[in-house]
């Protein structure tokens, strides 16, 4: 059984930084597609960043773009998201994603991805 869980969410002042991992297991995903998505209360769950395969080229919402970093670590079998420079308006619920197959991919759409975590909250206060 495929699980994806988040962690490394919580509390944290404008202008600060978090990092979130999200630990798979139950399958390897270091040639697979994985990403980031976050929902804030009242809004649809919205594209923060993906990264194709593990030397591939990274993808970034413009809204975090020069402030979010996606990593992947594939001896974990790990993906992180390095939050820095933090909004109030970055606050949401965050997950993580991966697909099962590596093409076609489509980063910026919750149909691109097959397995998600339970999400970790993030809340940025100003």
């Amino acid at each position: 059984q495929v699980q994806l869980v988040e962690s490394g969410g919580g509390l944290v002042q404008a202008g600060g930084s978090l990092r979130l991992s999200c630990a798979a297991s139950g399958r390897t995903f270091n040639n697979n597609p994985m990403g980031w998505f976050r929902q804030a209360p009242g809004k649809e769950r919205e594209f923060v960043s993906a990264m194709p395969r593990s030397a591939g080229n990274a993808y970034y919402a413009d809204s975090v773009k020069g402030r979010f970093t996606i990593s992947r670590d594939n001896a974990k079998n790990t993906v992180y998201l390095q939050m820095n420079s933090l909004k109030p308006e970055d606050t949401a619920v965050y997950y993580c994603a991966a697909r099962s197959s590596i093409v076609p991919f489509t980063p910026r759409t919750t149909n691109g991805y097959d397995y998600w975590g339970q999400g970790t909250q993030v809340t940025v206060s100003s």
